[in-house]
């Protein structure tokens, strides 16, 4: 939402209800109708279309895939997996971390903001769910992170390499642990992978689980081949 959005009260004309379904005739068919009662689900649960909705996807999805990440991968350097802290109020544990470890390159896997529900316009959020996840190329238009030239190459390559579906993004708002990182010490070359997600810091957040699955695999595939 821009700033001046924050300080309006949502009007009932412009809400919507989500339910995974392309259109009124998918939804009529999965015996959804005009009339039907409505309230808010707080709990994980499961939609129509391969998707998934719950509390806290930000950044439990991230979690998620850092944890089958370090499962899967096979590289040949040595892989640390690093859940931080305080990520909202100032990428905390990201910078401790990444003083401590001093990597030589780092990749933070995070969720995006997808926008491909209705108000929201195509050149304002053009990323979608379902078409895999995104490469981060610079967020917080610029005040973030700028994504080094051969990490950026090397998600790139990997995704066109194993035909996995990504996006590229360009963020205007918020950033990620990668900003903190890639400006630690004398400088750690950072990208970022994220998973597309509706309705951030909702308790309502909707994701793809194909999307999830192919974060995975290429953060996984990327560490296997390396800068």
């Amino acid at each position: 939402m821009k700033t001046e959005e924050r300080k309006k009260a949502m009007e009932y004309r412009d809400m919507f209800i989500d339910v995974g379904l392309k259109d009124d005739k998918a939804a009529k068919r999965a015996g959804i109708r005009i009339g039907d009662y409505v309230t808010f689900e707080r709990e994980f649960g499961e939609l129509k279309g391969n998707l998934v909705t719950g509390k806290a996807f930000d950044d439990r999805l991230g979690c998620l895939a850092l944890i089958e990440i370090m499962k899967k991968v096979k590289a040949r350097g040595t892989v640390y997996g690093v859940g931080t802290v305080q990520e909202e109020v100032g990428l905390k544990g990201a910078r401790t971390a990444a003083f401590r470890l001093n990597p030589d390159y780092a990749l933070a896997v995070d969720v995006t903001l997808a926008g491909d529900y209705p108000g929201i316009k195509e050149e304002d959020s053009p990323i979608k769910l379902g078409k895999g996840p995104t490469i981060e190329i610079a967020d917080a238009q610029g005040r973030g992170i700028i994504t080094h030239p051969k990490v950026k190459e090397l998600l790139i390559s990997t995704a066109e390499e194993y035909k996995i579906p990504y996006q590229l993004a360009v963020g205007e708002g918020g950033t990620t642990d990668a900003t903190a990182i890639h400006l630690t010490r004398e400088g750690i070359p950072s990208g970022v992978v994220s998973v597309p997600v509706r309705y951030v810091h909702s308790q309502v957040e909707v994701a793809s689980l194909e999307d999830v699955k192919n974060t995975i695999k290429l953060v996984t595939k990327a560490l296997e081949k390396g800068i």
